[in-house]
């Protein structure tokens, strides 16, 4: 949701791809010129998935934990690192 805080690692978006991608959500896009300005005007982000608990321990991968706490549910990567979770993949 807008305004709730975020954490490296946590899981914050789905990718149309099978890949994960490295995103720093609170950090604003700077708009170069006259015609990215037009089009990020027109972007339109669809809301938050609310996911159980359950919903969300079928949804997770094998790199990825399900995050409980008293007021809310998260997905996180295993490894919260980036830098971390890359030499994982390689080894």
């Amino acid at each position: 949701m807008p305004g709730d805080k975020v954490y490296a690692g946590q899981v914050v978006g789905e990718h149309n791809r099978g890949n994960d991608i490295d995103v720093n959500a609170v950090r604003v896009k700077k708009l170069d010129n006259m015609r990215s300005a037009n089009k990020d005007a027109t972007v339109t982000l669809k809301q938050p998935k609310s996911l159980s608990l359950e919903q969300a321990l079928e949804y997770i991968e094998d790199d990825e934990l399900v995050e409980l706490t008293p007021t809310s549910i998260r997905i996180r990567k295993t490894e919260l690192s980036e830098a971390q979770a890359q030499r994982l993949v390689h080894m």
